[in-house]
Order: structure tokens, then sequence, then C-alpha cells
């Protein structure tokens, strides 16, 4: 088993496993090794001109204007036709600026961290719309609806945040009743979900450089999540002290939140969370043989911008962060030929997320998401500035992909199966 690995420590070496610059450098080894035959899978780049044309067709049917969002856990919110965002922002007036922040940023992030795989059976009925969903939007909604009702906050005069004492003392029975679940609308994962929850109140109470406690606050509620944002206003640089990069986001939420993942990879004290080994890339007694991905921490990376844009930080550099290495953007390369297996015989076969053909497919795709991403925006006529690959995936890539996995599969299921820890995916 990986579990428990530990990496001897080193500054340098941390830096770039946290860095989107290594997640782009050492994804880039695999797809050359790739185009080589040296792994898994065979990569068809005459294909990209193709797919592009493809999803820049499903980014003008779900955005004529091409005012994009970014791909994040705000789009989610907003399924079925039904604007969840307005109706919280009806509920936070009477809060400032940074008040609303901080509250969006308990949101997105404990709903980004309850978003792993559902399975193919789960629904989630909403009792307000009378609507149904399943997945990532059910997902969203049924974390959503847990959050306005108070689930994750400890004090009852303030439903609308999440603090460590809310989060330890949530148990199974009222997770499950926020997810509706029976025995005839099982989940995936809810254990996993729960130990997250539980190990994110820990983390909270753990690291008061991120989570600084808030003054006027009685200790009894303990420390909250949106405190993250303190840290971030300490982090801040330029002349009105409101400039910060991605990256510095990235790092907050990657150190912040690093704690709550199971233990697979460590360096000295630090859990290194989505960040595998592969053969190509040397020995995994080094650093050097890993390759990281983030995918978790950077969606949620990409939820926090647009609440710290809406408190008036100026946020920079959001094309260091790296596409998604996640099945809709991994099944869009491979259901559209532009990958293809070595082995067909693969797609009976169940994988885990630590298997070196996984771990491939995730590489191939961070390279792939880059390289379709500028042929998408040659025939849109935007700037990388102008169309981050977080407005890539939203418009994009990520819909392509369930759409073609749709039309390939019954229920649309990824075309690959892999068994998810409620952690990875």
């Amino acid at each position: 088993s990986m579990s428990n690995r530990s990496l001897p420590f080193s500054q340098k070496d941390l830096d770039e496993i946290l860095s989107p610059k290594t997640i782009r450098s050492r994804c880039g080894v695999i797809y050359e090794n790739a185009l080589a035959g040296k792994t898994g899978f065979a990569v068809h780049a005459e294909k990209l001109d193709e797919l592009a044309d493809f999803v820049v067709q499903v980014t003008r049917e779900n955005y004529p204007d091409l005012k994009i969002p970014f791909h994040s856990r705000w789009g989610h919110f907003r399924a079925g036709g039904v604007d969840r965002v307005k109706e919280l922002d009806h509920r936070l007036t009477e809060f400032d600026a940074f008040g609303k922040a901080r509250v969006k940023l308990d949101l997105a992030i404990v709903s980004v961290l309850l978003d792993a795989g559902a399975g193919n059976e789960w629904r989630y009925r909403e009792k307000g719309s009378g609507k149904e969903f399943q997945r990532s939007e059910g997902l969203a909604i049924a974390s959503y609806r847990m959050f306005v009702d108070g689930a994750f906050s400890s004090n009852h005069a303030k439903p609308l945040q999440v603090d460590s004492h809310g989060l330890l003392s949530l148990n199974a029975a009222r997770l499950a009743q926020g997810f509706q679940v029976t025995a005839q609308n099982p989940i995936v994962g809810m254990e996993g979900r729960l130990t997250l929850l539980h190990e994110l109140g820990r983390a909270l109470d753990r690291d008061p450089i991120r989570f600084p406690p808030q003054f006027g606050n009685s200790m009894l509620t303990g420390r909250r999540l949106g405190n993250l944002l303190d840290y971030f206003k300490a982090r801040a640089t330029g002349d009105d002290r409101f400039e910060l990069p991605a990256r510095e986001i990235l790092q907050g939420v990657l150190l912040g939140l690093g704690p709550i993942w199971p233990d697979r990879i460590k360096m000295g004290e630090v859990n290194l969370g989505d960040v595998w080994p592969h053969p190509l890339l040397g020995s995994a007694e080094t650093s050097k043989g890993w390759v990281p991905f983030h995918k978790l921490s950077q969606w949620l990376t990409y939820s926090l911008i647009e609440p710290l844009m809406d408190a008036g930080f100026r946020v920079t550099g959001v094309g260091e962060l790296t596409g998604l290495p996640e099945y809709r953007n991994g099944g869009l390369f491979l259901d559209s030929g532009v990958l293809s297996l070595r082995d067909e015989g693969q797609v009976e076969q169940s994988h885990r997320p630590g298997d070196t053909l996984i771990i491939e497919w995730r590489a191939l795709t961070v390279v792939l998401l880059d390289l379709i991403a500028d042929r998408i925006r040659s025939r849109l006529g935007l700037s990388a500035e102008e169309f981050p690959l977080a407005k890539v995936l939203e418009g994009g890539t990520w819909w392509a992909g369930r759409k073609i996995a749709a039309t390939k599969r019954p229920g649309g299921v990824p075309p690959l199966k892999i068994d998810s820890d409620g952690t990875v995916f």
C-alpha cells in the first residue's frame, strides 16, 4: 500500500511539489513518453483540431455571449435553473464585503470537500424546487442546503458558517439525512466524507496561521473555516495590499487543508495529498519521482477566486493553475480518440487512483487541456489572459466530456472504471 510513505524533507522540494509549474513539467515528461510509446496510452494529437471545434460548439451553446464564469463550485449552485447564489446573497445583505466573503469561503470549501464521486445510483430531491439532481450538482445542492440550515455551525444564532466545533459534532446520521441517503438511495464513500469533515475540524483548530482566531469570537465556537480570508489578507501585496497571486491561494489551500487527506505520502510533517509516483519520472524514494495533480485543491482554488475578487482582491496569475485531471476532462480525450488504450482489455477492469494507468491518464489530460485550450482560444479570438483555463473548462471541456460520455455509454458513466475512495475525484 502507499500509505504512510515519507519523503526526505527539503523546503525546495516541498515548494516544487506544491507548485502548478511542477504539475505541468512532470505531466509533460509523461506526455513525451506517451508520444514515444512508453505508456499505457497512445496519443493521436492530430485529432485535437476536430475536438477543439466540438468544444467551441458546446461552449457557444452554453454561453452564447462568451461571458463565462470560472469553472468552479458556484456554477453547480445554479443547477436546474435555480439561482441559489442569489438566494444566499439575499441573506447576506447585512454583512460587509469581508463578512460576505467569509461565508462564501465557508460554503465553497465544505461543498468542494464533499464533492467526490457519488456513484451512479444516488439522487438528491430538492424540497423547494421539487427537482431531482445527481452526481456533482446533486452533491452541490445537498451541501448548500445543509450549509444554509446551519449543519456545519456550532452557533445556532449564526447558521451561515463552518467552524471546528460544528464539524466535529457532525455525525453520520445527520450527514446521511442531509444527503438523503437510504438503503434505496445509496451514495459512494459516505464514511470517507464524514472522516474528511472531522479531519477538517481538527485541522482548523491546529492551524492558527491559516485559520486565525477572530477576536470577539468566543472560544466556544472553535475556529472558523472562512478565516482563511484573513490569512489571504495578510499575504496580499501591492500598493493597496490587495494583490493576491492565484498560486498563493492554492498554497494556502494545500497547506491549510493538507492534514485532512488520507496519509498517502508526506514530506516531513506535510501531507502531500494528490501526488503520485510514476516510474518514468524516476525513483519513488525521492520527490522527483512523483507527479503532483492537486485536482481538488485547484478546483477549490478556482472556487475561491470569485468570492475573493468580490471582496476587493485583485487575483493575478490565474493562468498558472492547470486544467483539472478528473474523469470528465480525461474522458473527453479518450472518448474522442485523442487518447487510446494500448490494451483495450483495460476498459473492463477496475482501477485504483494510484494505478500507473490512471496516473498516466490524468497526466496526459493536464497536457492535452493546455494544448486544446490554445486551439479553442485561437478559434474564439481570445487571449490566455481573457480566457484562462478556468473558463476553457467551464465553457467547455467539462461539459463536452459529459456530453460525449452520454452518447457512448448508458448513464454517461466515465470510460474507465475507477474505485474511488471519495477523496481524489
